[in-house]
C-alpha cells in the first residue's frame, strides 16, 4: 500500500536483510531479500508480483483452495518454495486434508502459524 523503496534502501544501508510477506494486491516497491506471496482470492496479486516471490503461501479454508494453490503455483518461478497453511479457525477440519495433499504432492510444504499456538496476537 506504501512505496517501500526509501525504507528498504535505509535498512539495506544498515546491513539488514529485508523480508516481506504480501498478498501482492498493491503495486510492488522496495528491494527485498525474501518475498513471501500469500494471495487472496477476493483481491488477487498483481501479475508482476509472482516473479518476485521466493515463497508462495496459500491459506486453505476448504477443498477448493487446493486448486487455487495450484493456479498460483503455475505463476511463480520454478525455485519458489510452496506452502499450504490451514486457515486457523478451520485447522482441525482442513489439516488432515493438507497433510494428505502434501504427501501426494511433495513439492508442497505445510506452514503453521506458530504465534497462534502460543496465543500471541
Amino acid at each position: 500500500m506504501y512505496n517501500l523503496d526509501y525504507l528498504c534502501d535505509k535498512l539495506k544501508q544498515q546491513g539488514l536483510q529485508v523480508h516481506l510477506e504480501t498478498s501482492g494486491s498493491h503495486p510492488f516497491s522496495g528491494t527485498f531479500d525474501w518475498v513471501c506471496l500469500s494471495p487472496k482470492r477476493k483481491s488477487p496479486p498483481k501479475p508482476e508480483v509472482f516473479g518476485k516471490a521466493n515463497e508462495l503461501k496459500v491459506i486453505i479454508f476448504d477443498d477448493t483452495d487446493f486448486e487455487w494453490a495450484e493456479e498460483n503455483a503455475k505463476l511463480v518461478g520454478p525455485d519458489c518454495y510452496l506452502c499450504l497453511q490451514p486457515e486457523w479457525s478451520r485447522m482441525s477440519v482442513v489439516l488432515p486434508d493438507i497433510i494428505d495433499y502434501v504427501m501426494k504432492n511433495p513439492r508442497w510444504h505445510i506452514s503453521l502459524q506458530a504465534h497462534k499456538f502460543m496465543h500471541i496476537p
